[in-house]
């Protein structure tokens, strides 16, 4: 029985490391971005979107590059232009975030030039209806603006006339945040009436690099009919393979949102929510390049007599994915299940509280890392009955050591009869020869949960602790293999593996200390596996957030102290340390 303890402690350590270190992203790209982690689900559209046949739909590409004059957004949490050509939204940045630690790093570029090197861009525009002649905007279209930029207290119109009796208009507004809002007018001042398809479109002209794990869902997604859909790069590619308009996802229904994610940064179309419109997820390849698009196109088309006018209204997201915004736009704009976007997993009903702890104690204590080390505190207190209940019976085995290590000399020959007596101690004593194992399987859902936090939630990116950690959600900057930057030499150019730094450290000195309280295995084989643990734990975990690190690190500490109260209480006098340990 103890050597199924052991096994099972054994067992239980490279599994929880063998996974993290597969899920775990290597050398993280400069861009923002992620990968898939819910199911994928796919509905098979009953008819195909209808896409008009004239390039101005919403299939069309980006025109020439132009000298065009643009149009300012000024707004408090971001800033950028519209391109009047075409009327593309191409330019965003956001103001509050930046690509580095570093506050004179530059600030993140969510959208970029439609005839850039990486395009993407936001579009509105009009269809005309099957045998409808009417001239509508395109690509090469020149829209007039209103005067000023574009502000919370100033919207502006963009206008163009068709010379046909039809004049076509977007009202832009945008708030103090991220939310822009569009309203696509036509008025028929010719003399027969016209019928015209109002849609909007997403476009990524490449694929961006990704982080290589499979923790987080980047690329489009949406929530439409109430379920939420989410494709990786790969996937809309082969689910759009051979499929006519390149749609790797189509459906009709009312409301809704649809967009493209990446780790940090959404860009979302919220349409009408009261309207029926036909949301398409496509990819492309025009020009040798790329093209992942999400659009909406009206489903029955905008009638509009002669000297009337039609209009429809929706939203437009770009910008960080703060889940109390999302909420907040949620509720106030009736967004369905908006605060999705942020990818919390299968296992939300664990990270999602978990985050909501974090952030709280965040804005109590002004600091994540104290916020972890609070929230570990807390958790230990939950579970603190059955951990006391666990060290109890850890601190009575080592007491019965001795009696232990007789009854294998005595039964050396004979292992049956070694194991009946064992048992027949542990029962005897009420001993519990794996409750070691539970304080760490106690671990395993919060480890999850907190890694899954630090990695997808934009709060946690660049929360700085104390000393030299800047970023809770990055690993340990610092590292041994250069004393901790003495040595101008950078230890990974050999092996990322030569990583390092200074809290995976005091994670593996803590362990240590824990472990040389526990029993030791009187196997000595037995005992140099359990000395070795500490080491791998340090040499893995270096790979981590280091918000992940100071949570074990601090956990380990609290363990440590508790373990020897209690140690102190089962014996008369203090503990004798161990020459060798187990793992609990």
């Amino acid at each position: 029985m103890d050597q199924t303890r052991l096994f099972v402690a054994i067992a239980v350590s490279i599994a929880i490391l063998i996974v993290f270190q597969l899920l775990l992203p290597h050398s993280p790209p400069p861009h923002p971005a992620q990968p898939a982690h819910e199911a994928t689900t796919i509905v098979t559209p009953s008819r195909p979107a209808p896409s008009p046949a004239a390039p101005s739909g919403p299939l069309a590409a980006a025109g020439p590059a132009k000298n065009a004059p643009r149009l300012d957004i000024f707004a408090p949490a971001v800033k950028g232009s519209i391109d009047l050509d075409g009327a593309r939204l191409d330019e965003v940045v956001l103001r509050d975030y930046h690509v580095t630690v570093a506050r004179n790093s530059p600030n993140v570029a969510v959208l970029g030039a439609a005839n850039g090197p990486r395009p993407y861009y936001v579009q509105f525009g009009w269809a005309a209806g099957p045998g409808e002649q009417v001239k509508v905007p395109d690509d090469n279209t020149l829209w007039k603006a209103s005067p000023g930029s574009l502000s919370p207290d100033h919207p502006v119109t963009l206008s163009w006339d068709n010379g046909e009796g039809e004049v076509f208009r977007l009202v832009l507004g945008v708030d103090d945040r991220y939310m822009f809002h569009v309203t696509q007018e036509v008025t028929n001042r010719s003399a027969t009436p016209v019928e015209l398809y109002p849609w909007a479109r997403i476009r990524r002209g490449y694929t961006p690099p990704t982080e290589g794990s499979y923790l987080i869902n980047e690329g489009p997604l949406g929530v439409l009919n109430g379920t939420l859909h989410q494709f990786g790069y790969a996937a809309t590619r082969n689910r759009a393979k051979d499929q006519p308009g390149g749609i790797a996802f189509h459906s009709e229904g009312d409301g809704g949102w649809a967009g493209i994610t990446d780790k940090y940064w959404l860009v979302a179309l919220i349409p009408d929510q009261h309207a029926k419109a036909i949301a398409s997820i496509r990819y492309l390849q025009q020009d040798g390049q790329n093209h992942y698009q999400v659009d909406f196109i009206a489903a029955a088309p905008e009638k509009i007599a002669p000297g009337g006018s039609a209009s429809t209204a929706g939203h437009l997201f770009v910008g960080a994915k703060v889940l109390n915004l999302l909420r907040s736009y949620q509720r106030e704009l009736g967004i369905p299940y908006f605060e999705k976007a942020v990818d919390f997993g299968i296992l939300y009903i664990i990270t999602r509280p978990t985050f909501y702890a974090l952030d709280w104690l965040n804005a109590l204590l002004g600091n994540f890392g104290l916020a972890i080390m609070a929230f570990t505190v807390c958790l230990r207190a939950a579970f603190f009955p059955l951990a006391n209940k666990s060290y109890k019976s850890m601190s009575r085995m080592r007491l019965l050591q001795p009696k232990m290590q007789a009854i294998k000399e005595q039964f050396k020959d004979d292992p049956q009869r070694q194991q009946k007596e064992m048992m027949a101690l542990y029962k005897t004593e009420g001993v519990n020869p794996a409750s070691g194992c539970l304080p760490m399987l106690i671990q395993v859902p919060v480890f999850w949960a907190l890694y899954k936090v630090l990695f997808v939630t934009i709060e946690m990116r660049h929360a700085p602790f104390f000393g030299w950690i800047r970023d809770l959600s990055a690993q340990d900057p610092t590292n041994v293999f250069n004393l901790f930057g003495l040595i101008p030499f950078d230890p990974t150019t050999i092996s990322p593996m030569l990583q390092i730094g200074a809290w995976p450290l005091v994670m593996g000195v803590t362990m240590f200390l824990q472990q040389r309280l526990n029993p030791s295995p009187p196997d000595p084989v037995q005992a140099r596996i359990f000395l070795l643990m500490p080491v791998v734990f340090t040499v893995m975990l270096a790979h981590f957030p280091v918000g992940l690190v100071v949570y074990y690190s601090w956990n380990n500490l609290l363990s440590v102290s508790q373990q020897w109260l209690i140690m102190r209480r089962a014996s008369v006098g203090k503990p004798k340390l161990a020459r060798s340990s187990s793992q609990t």
